[in-house]
């Protein structure tokens, strides 16, 4: 007896919808993982405290294939519970598929922790047709994931400062404030009476990037999905490089320090200060910051937002420009909140640093696309630093369409709302093969100065669509790029203005 005749559907009708937004999202979740896979030292936890995970490559490859497993074998059971059900009886099994497919996911994800669970993360504030009940699910990664056991968190603190947390410590709370990738957050007090945040580093986090990361056939067959004309050999190595430093807790302190004596005294960002004596590479003490998260941010009044809004657009570009510097995590987990658009930033490990000539030809693109309006200059710039080939045949038109779109936002002198729906055009934008822009992404490249400062239009920009930003992004562009030096141009901009010009802090 034929698959066909013994079940009462055909292998038809049994065929995986490939455009289901579920099973997009899963891939979404696999590529981007795999992508940033590069965060973890493997003795993860599998929900329980102190429950390790294996750390070689072939465990952590077959962890991933069962969440696809699992997520196509309960696709196929609820296509079949659903096709002679009533049409309300679907959409129950549609919520029923989609809620166990956040949990198996968010599970799988948050006990493998590192790279895996920074996919995780990004998926959670990334639009890209993911259902509400899975992207809610992610959104745990943030902050929420399974802790490791205290014990495993005294023996890193006894290895690196030398005693037990009660002695190095005046107090220190046991349960954390934060579980992510890589670490977990425990809030402290020192001996002086000062309280702290201090993230420590899962032990074996190194050993699971390790594995991942050997994996470089995988990851370049991933890219090769993503983008068929691409050479992945550049931003396979960039994202290696930025992904492996943040094992170095030394080294983001020295980010950090960077950041924080760049905006020390700014009225509206506050980055937290480095605790040295108390710092490692693999515990990081800094400054406690009060304040609220992103969903309870999202409560506040229209007004209170767009102040939010205002502010996380003046850190990400102000720092690019001005700092030649950027935070390359932009996830709601990494900010914490005050009315009147005040935002503490945290969590600077993944961190580019760009040179003079890199944030040149960013200022150049900005100047032929926006201020010029030569989509020819701005062909001959691309080219130059190798995003297109110079033999590559796209019409005037076709090339301002598609660039075009990122820097809509700042085309104009006006007023425009970043809605869920331009922020999720801004992903589907940079990822679309089968649109009128496939030549366009077939034959390009991203130079690795380019890869980091993607996660803006990915990352950024959508919480922007979450919050429903609202300005008059140009006239703030023209006040944080160092070509135009623009007035303020909102009250925020007044008062930085007057921070700056106060002489005791360099210009930001």
């Amino acid at each position: 007896m034929s698959d066909a005749t013994r079940l009462p559907i055909s292998r038809a009708e049994l065929k995986l919808d490939l455009k289901s937004p579920v099973l997009i999202g899963a891939a979404g979740i696999a590529v981007c993982g795999l992508l940033y896979v590069a965060a973890s030292r493997a003795r993860s936890w599998s929900g329980k405290p102190g429950a390790f995970i294996p750390t070689n490559r072939a465990r952590r490859t077959a962890t991933l294939a069962q969440v696809g497993a699992k997520t196509g074998t309960n696709f196929v059971s609820m296509k079949a519970r659903g096709l002679l059900a009533t049409q309300e009886r679907r959409g129950e099994l549609r919520e029923a598929f989609e809620l166990q497919t956040a949990e198996q996911v968010t599970e799988v994800l948050g006990n493998m922790r590192g790279a895996m669970m920074k996919l995780g993360q990004m998926a959670s504030y990334l639009d890209q047709g993911l259902p509400e009940p899975v992207r809610q699910a992610l959104a745990q990664l943030q902050s929420n994931a399974p802790p490791m056991a205290y014990s495993l968190v005294a023996q890193v603190i006894q290895e690196e400062l030398g005693g037990d947390p009660d002695e190095v410590f005046a107090e220190f709370e046991r349960d954390p404030l934060a579980a992510a990738s890589i670490g977990q957050v425990h809030l402290a007090t020192t001996h002086a009476g000062q309280k702290v945040a201090v993230k420590v580093q899962y032990p074996g986090v190194d050993q699971a990037i390790a594995s991942d990361l050997e994996n470089t056939e995988l990851l370049f067959q991933m890219m090769g999905m993503l983008f068929p004309g691409m050479d992945p050999g550049p931003i396979v190595a960039e994202l290696q490089d930025r992904l492996v430093e943040e094992l170095d807790y030394l080294l983001e302190a020295d980010h950090q320090r960077l950041f924080s004596g760049a905006y020390s005294g700014h009225p509206y960002i506050h980055i937290p200060e480095v605790f040295d004596e108390l710092s490692t590479s693999r515990v990081l003490t800094t400054e406690f910051a009060e304040g609220v998260s992103f969903s309870e941010a999202m409560t506040w009044s229209d007004e209170e937002r767009q102040l939010t809004a205002e502010c996380l657009y003046r850190f990400a570009f102000g720092s690019i420009y001005q700092l030649h510097a950027f935070n390359g995590d932009p996830h709601p987990g990494n900010y914490v909140f005050r009315p009147g658009g005040q935002i503490t930033f945290l969590d600077f490990g993944l961190c580019k640093r760009f040179t003079h000539d890199e944030v040149q030809v960013f200022e150049q693109m900005i100047q032929a696309m926006v201020l010029d309006r030569d989509i020819g200059a701005f062909r001959s710039i691309i080219q130059g630093i190798g995003i297109l080939p110079p033999d590559l045949v796209v019409e005037d038109a076709v090339m301002q369409e598609y660039f075009g779109h990122f820097y809509e936002f700042v085309m104009e002198e006006t007023v425009m709302e970043i809605t869920p729906e331009y922020s999720s055009q801004s992903v589907r934008q940079f990822f679309d093969l089968s649109g009128p822009h496939a030549a366009i992404m077939k034959a390009a490249n991203l130079p690795p100065s380019m890869v980091i400062i993607q996660r803006i239009n990915l990352g950024l920009f959508a919480l922007f669509g979450d919050l429903q930003a609202r300005g008059n992004w140009r006239l703030i562009a023209e006040e944080l790029w160092p070509f135009t030096h623009a007035a303020p141009s909102t009250p925020m901009g007044v008062r930085i203005a007057a921070w700056q010009g106060s002489g005791t802090t360099p210009p930001i």
